[in-house]
């Protein structure tokens, strides 16, 4: 089954660690980085993958753009997230688009994430140390089951 995740993992490379444990257990995965490309063709994709840092309580608006864009219909997809205050309602973002392109969700997956992002800044940031070895772990069991 092919699989690509398209991702965007800028500040602390917080998601780019839970995607480079899945690219070691899968290194048929292929990585797309949002911030390198703004189109590619995902249709020969069986699963595709939506990863991100939380931004303003949403999915990083590179990626947002990307999978309006770029996401066919009908296609199996799934969500992967860090964040420093992880929320259920941080995947609505991305959920909306691939709905309407009347995409079947696989599943979520979501962990804690180091933040220095806005106000955490000046506190020395939230969440440091994750996403711990147990969450990294966590989240190749994730893709793992899909």
């Amino acid at each position: 089954m092919s699989t690509c995740i398209v991702y965007y993992s800028k500040h602390h490379e917080n998601t780019k660690k839970v995607l480079d444990a899945i690219k070691a257990v899968d290194s048929d995965v292929v990585l797309i980085d949002s911030t390198q490309k703004r189109e590619a063709d995902l249709h020969g994709y069986d699963r595709i993958g939506f990863a991100s840092g939380i931004y303003y309580s949403k999915f990083a608006e590179q990626i947002l753009n990307f999978a309006k864009i770029n996401l066919p219909p009908q296609k199996d997809v799934f969500y992967i997230a860090t964040s420093g205050n992880p929320l259920k309602r941080y995947f609505d973002s991305i959920a909306e688009i691939a709905e309407d392109k009347q995409c079947n969700e696989l599943g979520r997956f979501q962990c804690k994430g180091f933040d220095t992002f806005g106000p955490f800044k000046l506190v020395g940031g939230i969440q440091k140390g994750h996403p711990t070895e147990d969450e990294i772990t966590d989240a190749v069991e994730f893709y793992k089951s899909l």
